[in-house]
């Protein structure tokens, strides 16, 4: 058995240096250490799948980081590992529980499970070993998942047992309620825009030192179509998972970062709005483009039309959140969202359909992360040093 800081004293020495996760009894030492330790970094996903969403997102932004959760989460996490992870080359060390172990009594839910957690991140690809219980065993355990990680660029796995890591307190301060946000609508007449029109505007109004992160499907294809940049990362497979991206992103850095949604993929992952309201990341911007169906699939509708997503926004801790329908409404509310702290919601209803000449992304996965990840890198470094001296 260790000790919480026994783990992050290694971890932090080994480079690791972002955590994020779902609870679970077997983590709650680790958890709670990460919640109370003085300087490491936190966050406390509302999904699995989302907590693997935002470190994905960190580590673009140059850290190195690891996801907490219990097995039975692993269903959850299974697509952004296999259709982000495994891609993009992002790796993150992966903290999974062992609840419904053969031979250890648990609840029944936990049974099957416990029975295929080891064959389940086999299957998926992720290589995992037992969490280094010993204090002697955390640094070379550490170093190995590192080393693993670096050589593939994929995640790695420690299967947490009851008992691996004593008993943690909880000395953490009550989260103060966010401040109300402000709302803005732009109630127009007319026919809404094309994704196309409004992917066009937004590349005139976005400063050249704005990140942008693009949902999967039609979005990030329309995107690398009109313009491809080294700022963009367009996002494949991971449906619901472009939001957690930004918020990784988002707090590691300084500079501005956007993010294209669309109304299925916000639904998919409701519960980012949320964390990201929580989080209140000041130089977020979050774009929804609701054309009201599943345009990727052939059109079949969303739920869509019955949302207020700047109700929602609000709702979940947003400082800014604004409704429109045109053109003109959309440049008005980016560039109010631009002026003012964050994190800000747009929600523009546009029309179905897609550009008759669609395109896709002509340069890898692994591609688009590396140069993303050295954009931020030197977008940072020359936020940080500031214009040379003349």
């Amino acid at each position: 058995m260790i000790t919480a800081t026994d783990f992050f004293a290694e971890a932090g020495r080994a480079g690791f240096d972002f955590y994020t996760g779902v609870p679970c009894s077997f983590l709650t030492p680790l958890i709670n250490g990460a919640l109370s330790a003085p300087g490491l970094a936190y966050v406390g996903a509302a999904s699995e799948g989302e907590a693997v969403a935002i470190a994905a997102g960190a580590w673009l932004a140059g850290r190195r980081t690891v996801v907490m959760c219990q097995n039975s989460g692993l269903g959850n996490a299974v697509n952004p590992l296999t259709s982000l992870n495994e891609p993009f080359r992002i790796p993150t060390l992966l903290l999974a529980t062992w609840r419904g172990e053969p031979g250890i009594p648990d609840e029944p839910q936990h049974a099957l499970m416990g029975r295929i957690t080891q064959d389940l991140l086999s299957v998926i690809g992720v290589p995992h070993a037992p969490f280094p219980a010993a204090r002697e065993a955390i640094a070379p355990a550490l170093a190995a998942a590192a080393g693993r990680m670096e050589a593939s660029g994929l995640p790695f796995a420690f299967v947490v047992r009851k008992g691996d890591v004593a008993e943690e307190a909880l000395a953490v301060p009550e989260r103060a309620p966010p401040a109300p946000g402000r709302r803005s609508d732009f109630p127009a007449e007319g026919p809404r825009p094309s994704r196309a029109a409004a992917l066009e505007r937004f590349l005139q109004l976005v400063p050249e030192d704005g990140a942008v992160i693009a949902t999967t499907g039609k979005c990030g294809r329309e995107l690398f179509t009109l313009a491809d940049r080294p700022q963009h990362l367009y996002q494949v497979g991971s449906m619901g998972g472009a939001s957690g991206m930004a918020l990784g992103v988002a707090l590691n850095t300084t500079g501005p970062v956007f993010v294209l949604d669309g109304d299925g993929a916000a639904l998919m992952k409701l519960g980012t709005f949320a964390t990201i309201g929580a989080e209140a990341p000041r130089n977020l911007i979050h774009i929804l483009l609701d054309n009201g169906v599943h345009d990727s699939t052939g059109g079949q509708p969303t739920v869509s039309p019955g949302v207020d997503f700047a109700g929602v926004a609000l709702a979940c801790g947003y400082a800014r959140a604004a409704a429109c329908a045109t053109l003109p409404g959309f440049e008005a509310a980016l560039r109010e969202a631009m002026a003012g702290p964050g994190p800000a919601l747009i929600h523009l209803r546009i029309a179905p359909g897609s550009m008759a000449k669609l395109g896709r992304p002509t340069v890898t996965p692994p591609e688009v992360a590396q140069r993303f990840r050295a954009f931020l890198a030197a977008r940072e470094a020359a936020r940080r040093d500031g214009p040379a001296p003349r």
